[in-house]
């Protein structure tokens, strides 16, 4: 067994739609119903909790609405849509987690704050966008996006899709609002889609949104930083990470020393879209003093948060 004060819980794309990816107003209220029960149990073991998600078919969503009204209205620039987003899922998780709270009869309840994550102006991200967004579409209506400003890549027979910046998270730059609702008793909802992505314009206008999405396990590597948690959860569809995945050779890892990890994730054994940004969050979260890290189901966060022998537990 172990013990934690404060724990940050990432909840993965799984929490926020239906099981089969729906993404309709009603499968993400369902999603999220049952993602509070196991929050909720997390927070009755008298812990701290700082959470935060994804944000991935929401912000997609809001693209297409931009590309069919586009002859209308402006669309508007990504930071826009982060910000939309958070705070749709925050007042949802909001609801319904207050709700899961009250029927335990526990005290605390929920905040959910719109949260910007600073990137610095020259990372390299910026210069090459590679992170793909939103549906694919025919090149004549690519076209149309590109006269705005945006970048679009011929992806083949699914057509052209549109690709942004994703730079690396620095600080959250509201975790001394979250550190101080966390001390007062609220289990908080932050740094969704990995934050609003802000860069420092100083001696300018401060701090400026950017065209950019931000890796949301990387971000709430940070935000546990920032807010000095002790234990990060990362929340995903499988029990453990597995080694040689896909092969005869495949086994979950269990408890595991940072070394070993970061040996394996040179190896290769990590896929950069899947499971490498987990793996990743999860080291520079014990790199950067955490006392360990977990890579889980949804459905075991409360036994993750309690115990070693659940999922596969990263330590210093």
């Amino acid at each position: 067994m172990t013990s934690a004060r404060r724990v940050v819980i990432a909840l993965g794309g799984n929490a926020m739609t239906g099981p089969d990816g729906s993404a309709t107003p009603e499968a993400q209220q369902n999603a999220i119903r049952e993602a509070a029960g196991h929050i909720a149990e997390v927070v009755a073991a008298g812990v701290e909790v700082v959470l935060t998600h994804g944000n991935g078919p929401q912000v997609g969503n809001l693209l297409v609405k931009n590309e069919l009204a586009a002859h209308e209205v402006p669309p508007v620039p990504l930071d826009w849509n982060v910000a939309q987003t958070q705070a749709t899922i925050g007042f949802t998780v909001a609801d319904e987690l207050d709700a899961a709270l009250a029927a335990r009869g526990l005290p605390q309840r929920t905040a959910a704050l719109v949260t910007r994550t600073l990137v610095d102006p020259d990372d390299p991200g910026f210069a090459e966008p590679s992170k793909p967004v939103g549906r694919y579409l025919p090149r004549e209506q690519a076209d149309r996006f590109v006269t705005l400003g945006q970048t679009w890549e011929d992806r083949g027979e699914k057509g052209w899709r549109r690709v942004v910046a994703s730079p690396e998270p620095i600080a959250v730059v509201d975790s001394p609002a979250i550190h101080a609702l966390a001390r007062a008793g609220f289990v908080v909802v932050c740094a969704g889609g990995g934050g609003i992505p802000v860069v420092d314009d100083a001696g300018a206008s401060g701090l400026r949104g950017v065209e950019a999405v931000i890796d949301k396990d990387l971000t709430a590597a940070v935000l546990a930083r920032d807010v000095e948690a002790d234990t990060l959860v990362i929340a995903t569809d499988v029990p453990n990470v597995m080694v040689d995945f896909g092969t005869p050779r495949q086994r979950p890892l269990g408890r595991v020393d940072a070394a070993e990890l970061r040996a394996l994730a040179a190896e290769g054994q990590f896929g950069r879209g899947s499971m490498g940004p987990k793996v990743q969050a999860a080291l520079r979260f014990v790199a950067d003093g955490g006392s360990r890290a977990v890579v889980t189901t949804l459905e075991h966060i409360a036994d993750a948060v309690r115990s070693d022998d659940v999922g596969t537990v990263i330590t210093p």
